[in-house]
């Protein structure tokens, strides 16, 4: 018992000791200085190394590669859906066409009052944007890899959807262009809220991951998709590990950020009113973080 209470002492000062310097995790000790780890005693040094240990091989048994669906997500097939002129309606008779391709036209924005919103205006002739757009994963995207049903291949893209994506792209522009990390660590976080059935997590979450896996990959080389389970598409390596449980998902991705790294996350509430964890997004994040809400709330 009493050689209980001393470890417990001599833990408790050396974790002060830590703390003031900065080591607050695991993580912050696999990367301490040599200094910092010899300042402790053998009895927490020993603790904290077999407690790094542990951690490191957990997340490695943790750690699926899913073969081909950064290649499926990447090159996703776009259809697109429109109103035909009123010539085709007459010999068709149907008041939609789907066509293949991604649409030679979108929708257009504009700002009022800080906010972006679709610009009904001025359509060029024979220029009409989509009623829909649709985007095809042969192998799914993650928010429906474990459904029961099995893997969604096909999601729909409306004006509001694609709007989520213009925001994030606009933040992204200005944080390219002043990409001093001392100074500007990160864009703003954003917060889809919106009601059930809009297609927060299916639509929103798969489109601005599939934007951003197209983005530059100098500049922004992994993009984070969170739902119960962590998908993380490296776009240098160009492939998915999948990371299961809370513990191995903070885990990687406090170390992405520690060595500097330039990322994105989606974070998808997985469950009705919760939040995510305080410790998940670092207060050194570097990259942009987007929330997705389940239920508006």
């Amino acid at each position: 018992m009493e050689i209980a209470v001393i470890h417990e002492a001599i833990l408790q000062k050396d974790v002060r000791e830590l703390l003031d310097r900065g080591v607050n995790n695991l993580l912050g000790w696999s990367k301490a200085a040599a200094a910092v780890k010899a300042g402790v005693h053998n009895f927490t040094k020993n603790s904290l190394d077999a407690a790094l240990e542990e951690l490191r091989r957990q997340t490695t048994e943790a750690a699926i590669k899913l073969e081909g669906l950064y290649e499926s997500v990447y090159d996703a097939k776009w259809s697109h859906v429109v109103e035909p002129s009123d010539g085709e309606k007459q010999k068709t008779g149907t008041g939609m066409v789907v066509r293949e391709g991604e649409p030679p036209h979108s929708w257009t924005y504009k700002k009022v009052g800080g906010i972006l919103e679709k610009y009904d205006g001025v359509q060029q002739s024979g220029a009409a944007p989509p009623r829909l757009m649709v985007l095809t994963s042969d192998k799914g995207w993650p928010y429906t890899l474990n459904a029961s049903q099995g893997p969604i291949k096909d999601f729909f893209v409306n004006c509001e959807v694609d709007r989520v994506w213009q925001i994030v792209s606009s933040d992204l522009t200005e944080w390219f262009d002043n990409f001093d990390l001392s100074r500007n660590p990160s864009p703003l976080l954003r917060l889809l809220i919106g009601t059930p059935g809009i297609g927060k997590s299916m639509a929103a979450g798969s489109y601005l991951l599939y934007q951003l896996l197209h983005c530059n990959v100098e500049k922004i080389r992994v993009v984070h998709c969170f739902g119960d389970t962590a998908y993380v598409f490296d776009k240098t390596a160009q492939t998915v590990t999948q990371y299961e449980g809370a513990i191995a998902s903070k885990i990687v991705v406090r170390s992405f950020w520690q060595r500097g790294m330039k990322g994105y996350i989606i974070y998808d509430v997985a469950k009705k009113g919760t939040p995510p964890d305080k410790t998940f997004f670092a207060p050194q994040r570097i990259g942009h973080d987007c929330v997705v809400t389940p239920k508006g709330k």
